[in-house]
């Protein structure tokens, strides 16, 4: 695999530029908008395939080192991610996941069969006390998700109690005999998911009835009260919006979505992780733009029905989906990550910025070595996948305010009869006050020049990161583990003019200077 070389990644562009109109992106500064809510980078990890056994717990007693039973590998590599927040137990896992099965004494606990996921053994070493070690580990917040499907709405006020009471009930005293003397902090919790598929091919109608029952009876304290969120719809769906956002109005805090980018659209042969044609960096490229019109399309009828805009758009199921590894459990959900997905997640966390006043969490599926992962692992081994680096490029927007950004002379990327905008980019002022603009080519063969302006200020240079390479499905193995890595990226104005070259499929997150 060829990748570019660290030397061509240090571009500092200056004044030899062609003379035709170039890519123009103008930041607004003086238009503040809406803070990217930090858990829009949030994660998800679902019982699934070695998702966590293997990939991220491997127990007290193993030679991987580990803290609690936690890889400590994995953990410091997603600690760098500042993960906000973390999704458990599921998915589809989630509605047959009752949670008395895993507390107390590991080795006492039931062994299971996930039936949706490879048929395999659950033997629910990971449980409610160890996804707290974890998300305490990472400083992260806990989202999770509650048994509908097969549970109760008892079941599910137990669990409640049992997380959230410090009262001396025999719940909190069960709690306390299992090693937690004080609540955890549950930050949010899902009544079920995806009710219209694999949580109870439901209505929208006769799930919000359900949820309504559910939420009656969580009865944690105020002060420690997580917020409830409703299991939505998914791609151009937006009934299951329309209906919750009415019935719910007052009971929920977010509705979530689902949406998985396929390069063919076909469930049945979704096209492979690597070896692909530009036909298919295209159509993913494509598809996954749909995100930008299923969201306006929701956002919409929530401003209808939420005028006061007390319901949040949750996309917590997203990224890319192919057909699995050859020689791999067809139900572990393995794929390769490459280049192409390090910019489809890019494209994406422009699009939800450009929406933050809705959009307060996203979750990508998955954290580790199932779909779109951040990290994969083989037994004692770990690399790092393309798509993790676009997450820690793109750090600094979290809980940053979103600037307006406009693009002109755009020159889009056409392939065949397809076209789509050459140039995705957003904007927001960081925490630490600086300006930090966000740019991504989706042009696999040709590198674009932006001049980038910013109203009401001199922009002298721009200093951060690219995250490109050779080839479109250029990835990292155990043999290369930094094949695709960011490099320093750099520009200073000339003449009065800043014109960044952003290469061919490429990421580039800079800050910019007056």
């Amino acid at each position: 695999m060829k990748v570019f070389k660290r030397g061509m990644l240090l571009l500092s562009v200056l004044a030899a530029l062609p003379a035709f109109a170039q890519v123009s992106v103008t930041v607004e500064a003086n238009k503040p908008g809406a803070v990217i809510n930090k858990n829009v980078y949030g994660q998800f990890a679902e019982h699934l395939g070695s998702g966590i056994y293997g990939g991220l717990w491997v127990g007290p007693a193993s030679k991987i080192p580990n803290t609690r039973g936690w890889r400590n590998d994995v953990v410091g590599a997603l600690k760098d991610l500042h993960v906000p927040l973390v999704r458990w137990p599921g998915g589809c896992f989630a509605d047959e996941y009752h949670w008395k099965d895993g507390i107390g004494p590991r080795n006492k606990r039931p062994v299971k069969v996930n039936t949706n996921w490879g048929g395999v053994e659950e033997s629910n070493a990971v449980g409610t006390h160890e996804f707290f070690d974890l998300v305490e580990m990472l400083g992260a917040d806990a989202y999770v998700n509650g048994n509908l499907g097969t549970g109760s709405a008892q079941e599910t006020s137990e669990w409640i109690e049992y997380m959230t009471s410090d009262s001396k009930s025999t719940l909190a005293e069960m709690r306390r005999k299992n090693g937690h003397p004080k609540p955890f902090k549950v930050a949010y919790f899902a009544v079920g998911n995806e009710a219209w598929g694999c949580g109870g091919n439901m209505k929208p109608e006769y799930y919000a009835d359900l949820y309504k029952q559910y939420n009656t009876f969580m009865k944690a304290p105020r002060e420690v009260r997580p917020k409830i969120i409703a299991s939505g719809g998914n791609d151009h769906d937006t009934r299951w919006t329309d209906v919750l956002s009415r019935e719910l109005k007052g009971r929920t805090d977010g509705i979530s979505f689902h949406y998985y980018t396929l390069p063919t659209g076909n469930w049945k042969v979704k096209g492979a992780a690597t070896g692909f044609d530009e036909s298919q960096w295209m159509s993913t490229l494509e598809r996954t733009l749909r995100m930008e019109k299923f969201i306006q399309d929701n956002v919409a009828i929530l401003d209808k029905n939420d005028p006061d805009k007390k319901i949040g758009f949750y996309v917590d199921e997203w990224g890319t989906w192919y057909d699995v590894e050859k020689g791999t459990n067809a139900g572990f959900l393995f794929q390769q990550n490459t280049l192409r997905d390090a910019v489809v997640a890019a494209m994406n966390f422009n699009i939800f910025h450009g929406h933050a006043e809705r959009v307060r969490m996203t979750n990508i599926g998955q954290m580790v070595n199932v779909l779109q992962a951040m990290i994969i692992t083989d037994k004692d081994k770990m690399l790092l996948t393309p798509t993790y680096h676009a997450y820690k490029m793109y750090v600094p927007f979290q809980d940053a305010t979103s600037l307006p950004v406009n693009v002109a002379n755009d020159t889009p990327y056409t392939f065949g009869s397809s076209s789509i905008p050459g140039i995705s980019a957003s904007a927001a002022r960081g925490k630490d006050g600086k300006l930090y603009v966000a740019l991504v080519n989706t042009n696999p063969r040709q590198a674009t020049d932006v001049t980038l302006n910013v109203t009401g200020q001199n922009v002298s240079s721009v200093q951060g990161q690219v995250l490109t390479a050779d080839a479109m499905d250029a990835h990292n193995t155990f043999q290369q583990t930094q094949a695709v890595k960011p490099a320093p990226f750099s520009a200073r104005a000339a003449d009065g003019k800043l014109t960044v070259r952003v290469p061919a499929k490429a990421v580039v997150v800079v800050s910019v200077a007056g």
